[in-house]
């Protein structure tokens, strides 16, 4: 496997490019629908509404979590979990950036 040589890009694309790959799982995304949904930490919810095993669920939230897209806190036993509002924030507007940067009458003439 091939090195990807991210030294040859931006700070941004990389970021961009973590948070892509980051969000890259249906399984992520399914995690973070039901965050939104509920708009609250959630602890073992998770396993009920996702059907995937725990240590699976797990896996994925650690890569959430690395991001920043999430945060946990610990509470008793269990690690309870939550969109951080401000990296959510931040998250839309890089991909708003990327996304407005096409010039919307521009002619493709492939």
């Amino acid at each position: 496997m091939g090195l990807t040589k991210t030294e040859n890009f931006t700070k941004e694309q990389n970021e961009l490019a973590s948070l892509a790959k980051a969000l890259g799982h249906p399984a992520r995304i399914a995690i973070i629908q039901q965050l939104l949904r509920v708009n609250s930490c959630i602890c073992g919810d998770l396993v009920d509404e996702i059907p995937l095993a725990q240590a699976t669920i797990s896996r994925h939230l650690k890569e959430l979590k690395a991001v920043g897209i999430i945060q946990g806190t610990i509470q008793g036993t269990s690690v309870c979990y939550c969109i951080d509002p401000l990296k959510w924030k931040e998250v839309q507007t890089k991909f708003n950036g990327l996304f407005d940067a096409l010039v919307s009458d521009q002619d493709c003439a492939c």
